[in-house]
């Protein structure tokens, strides 16, 4: 069977991040996503639906720096079903959303920014995504015709990338 929920939205609440007794970190929020229609009888109607999310690892430590109340995100996540017994011993249940990746939509400065984060199991890391071509400064290309005197296995030159520290997003 197939289970994925991708959703866009904002950050009903700011996030709460803890941590389970093996260090793995866990994060709670909720998410506003909304959607317009025509009714039948022809008139535009908001139809708004609010989804608590659940960040795990590496992303949830992320959300927890990153993400305030009103923050546009993109996720991906599962569906699951929560279901506990309440204080006063009725049964409860909800669903929820399990992230696996995120992407932050609100931009930073002037040049929006776009961040991407997964989770593999609990352990996430950033997803490099490429930047336009006028953010990096080319160095000369190197030439390929190696003098007599060179030995013939070389390290390959990796070009220098001048990124300033506020186009990072994370």
């Amino acid at each position: 069977m197939y289970n994925k929920v991708i959703l866009v939205g904002n950050l009903t609440r700011d996030v709460e991040i803890r941590y389970t007794s093996s260090g793995t970190a866990l994060a709670k929020v909720g998410i506003a996503t909304n959607r317009k229609f025509k009714s039948a009888s022809g008139e535009m109607k908001d139809e708004t639906m609010f989804i608590d999310l659940t960040f795990f690892g590496r992303t949830a430590e992320i959300a927890g720096q990153y993400l305030r109340r009103g923050s546009k995100v993109l996720v991906e996540g599962r569906l699951i079903l929560e279901q506990w017994v309440a204080q006063d011993g009725t049964k409860r249940s909800r669903h929820s959303v399990t992230v696996e990746s995120m992407q932050m939509l609100d931009s930073r400065g002037d040049a929006q920014q776009n961040s991407q984060y997964s989770n593999s199991g609990y352990n996430s890391a950033p997803q490099t995504q490429q930047a336009p071509q006028e953010q990096y400064q080319q160095q000369a290309p190197v030439q390929n015709t190696p003098p007599a005197s060179k030995p013939m296995h070389q390290e390959p030159t990796i070009p220098e990338i001048d990124i300033d520290e506020d186009e990072i997003p994370f």
